[in-house]
Order: structure tokens, then sequence, then C-alpha cells
């Protein structure tokens, strides 16, 4: 334990620095705990109903495949029960792709004409649960076989953290600010980092993604207009994963600006309280004013979807659900039918840095993990359902 000590400073800015030096020696602490011995996340393992779930066969298909040697086993067998990795599921998807008869069953990513769909999901109101949503999707997304990449557009790196790479300890990679700075930028390629969840990738930050900020309002110009960045960042990875999710910074600044020129598709997370709300409407009223500026200046904005998320929704609540019922009203279908449970497991999960995807089952009470991988599932399926319109499928 960190010895603890009264703060010594009395100036305001010793003081911060002191307070900001205690935290993240406490933070760092933390956080080597739960990531020792090599500050790695690591996934567990998913049991055989889980595995056929996700690849959307019965366990009698499951056996039968194992049977006839179609699939390998799996290395981890306990007491006659078969439970797999999740590179395993993966790579059992790319062999029964092969045997199947129908293209995409099994690895429904994108081929032909279909287009990379980039998601942004946006708010300048805290606590509306972007990066929770944003992991979960990207879980979600590649625990079936979609190839996935988490674009950090926070300073604050929460979505960093959440996918494995911890910018409080010693992170000293390259970041999403390396591909979009103005000067000498990387290529993108050389900033996204494959996860430890197969089929995820993440283009990382850390605080200095803020220089973005001030570096726009000084270089940007005609030339080189800092909303063509990002997307221009992205087109150089664009053939190799089929979604981009984008988690926004709580501000409506040039990040989130320039994630909104390079996205197709958009979702505003809110959670149902009339604060929330009304700073909604206030965002939106601002996001509207720049969108026409940056056509105006040339940008092309033109999104497939444009939704609202309910988020850590309270069934149980009546004033939350009157003021979900009155978006539902004033917006109809631009407010997904699932909405993001308030759960204690998304929150005990989220403590750990973990999405509801990656706990066990039997390591909480069963029927609040139902509930709250339900909901999160629901959300995911909607989203997906938009993706395979996007993209014309039936």
């Amino acid at each position: 334990m960190i010895p603890v000590t009264p703060l010594a400073n009395e100036r305001p800015s010793a003081l911060a620095t002191e307070i900001s030096e205690r935290l993240n020696a406490a933070i760092r602490e933390h956080l080597l705990s739960a990531f020792a011995p090599d500050n790695s996340k690591t996934l567990r393992s998913f049991s055989a109903p889980e595995t056929a779930e996700l690849l959307g066969v019965s366990g009698q298909f499951m056996r039968k495949v194992h049977a006839e040697g179609t699939l390998p086993e799996p290395e981890d067998i306990r007491g006659g029960r078969r439970y797999y990795t999740a590179q395993e599921i993966w790579d059992a998807r790319e062999v029964l792709e092969k045997t199947s008869r129908k293209k995409g069953r099994y690895m429904p990513r994108r081929f032909g004409e279909e287009k990379l769909q980039i998601w942004q999901l946006m708010n300048f109101k805290g606590g509306s649960s972007k990066s929770t949503t944003s992991v979960h999707l990207a879980h979600y997304f590649a625990l079936r076989g979609y190839r996935v990449l988490a674009l950090d557009l926070d300073p604050q790196g929460s979505l960093t953290s959440m996918c494995g790479i911890s910018p409080e300890i010693e992170f000293d990679g390259l970041t999403v600010y390396d591909a979009i700075r103005y000067d000498d930028p990387v290529s993108m390629a050389e900033v996204v980092v494959p996860t430890y969840f197969p089929g995820l990738s993440v283009a990382p930050s850390r605080l200095m993604l803020s220089e973005f900020e001030t570096e726009s309002a000084v270089h940007s110009n005609p030339d080189q207009p800092f909303f063509t960045r990002i997307r221009n960042a992205l087109a150089q990875v664009e053939d190799d994963f089929d979604i981009v999710l984008m988690d926004s910074p709580p501000q409506l600044g040039f990040l989130t600006i320039a994630g909104m020129a390079a996205a197709s598709s958009l979702i505003v997370p809110l959670t149902p309280s009339m604060l929330d709300v009304s700073s909604t409407a206030q965002f939106l009223e601002l996001a509207g004013a720049y969108m026409g500026v940056i056509e105006d200046a040339g940008a092309t904005l033109q999104y497939d979807f444009f939704k609202f998320l309910i988020t850590r929704d309270e069934p149980t609540d009546v004033p939350s659900q009157q003021l979900t019922s009155f978006m539902r009203a004033l917006f109809q279908d631009r407010v997904m039918s699932a909405t993001a449970l308030k759960s204690t497991a998304i929150s005990d999960a989220t403590m750990l840095k973990q999405s509801i995807y990656e706990v066990v089952r039997s390591e909480m009470t069963r029927a609040t993990y139902d509930r709250a991988k339900g909901s999160m599932d629901a959300v995911g399926l909607e989203v997906e359902t938009m993706v395979h319109q996007s993209w014309g499928r039936k």
C-alpha cells in the first residue's frame, strides 16, 4: 500500500500537482496489481453452450463437427465439458465458413462493394455511457466474427484502457494523435494495435491527443482542413476492418467534429433525466450549427443512421420511463428500441475495466447477469441489423 501522508503544499498549483502525483501513483499500483505480472488483460474461456450460441449453431451440431474431425477439440476440457478460448471460436468460424453453403454464415464480414461502417458515439454530457457502450458494441461485434476497430477520440483514454492498454502505466506507443497531427503524421496502420480480444484492434489515445484541439485552431486551412484528418487516416486501414466504433470526448471540439465528418452513422447515448435531455438538446443545437459550417467549407456529411440510445435505463423508475416515452413520442424511430440497462453487473464489470462479455456468469447473481447481458445483446443486435441494412443485406 502507498503510505498516506498529509498533503504538504499550500499553493494551489503545487497542491494540484501533488494530488495528481499521488492519484497517479495509486492508480498505477492498482493497475499493476490488477494486470500483473505483465500488465496485460486476458479473456476468459467460453462454455460449449455459449460457443454454440455465438456461432449460431446447436450443441448437437458442435458435438457432430468435433466427432467428424471438422473442428479440433479445444485445449480446455474439464470433466468432459469443453471450454473454448475466443481465438478457438474465431478459428472455428474460419473452418466452418469454408464448409458453409451460405457466404458469411460464420464470418459475416463485409465483401464486394460493402462500405466500411464508421459509427460515432457522441454527447458532451459526461456520464452518458459513451465509453461503456462503445466497448460493449466492440466486444459484441468481435465475438460474432467481425473485424472491429475501436477508435478512441477521448484524450482521457477510457476506451483505450478498456481495450487493455493503460495510459496510466508507462504507455509510450503511437496514438491517434500521431496519425492525425499536422506535422509529419504517421500511417494509421502504425497506430492500430491488436488487443487481447480476437477480432478487435484499438487506435489508442492518451492526453497528448488534446493537442489536436490547439493545433487545429492554428493549422487548419482550406488545403488541409481539420475535418478531413480522421477520415483520411481511417482510409489507410479501410480494408482491414468491417466496423469502426469511435468514442468521442465529452465536448464539441475539433476532435468530435472531425469524427462527425468521418462517420457513416451516429449514436447519441443519453440517460433518461431532464438534465441530460436538456444538455443533449443544447449539444445537438451546437452540432447542427457546426455541421452547417463544415458543409459550407466543403465537407460531405451523409449518415445512414442517426439514433438516440437510452442508457442507464431503469424500468422501475417512473420519471425516467416517462422521459423515455417522451423521447420515443417525439423522435419515434430515431430512438433505438433497445436500451442499455442500469445494472450493478455492468457497473461492477467496468470498475475492473471489463465488459459484461468478459465476466463469468457464475461470479455474479445469475438473474442480474442475464438481464445485463440481454440488454447489451439487444443493443448490439439492433446496431448489427442497421449495419446490414447499410450494406444492403436482407
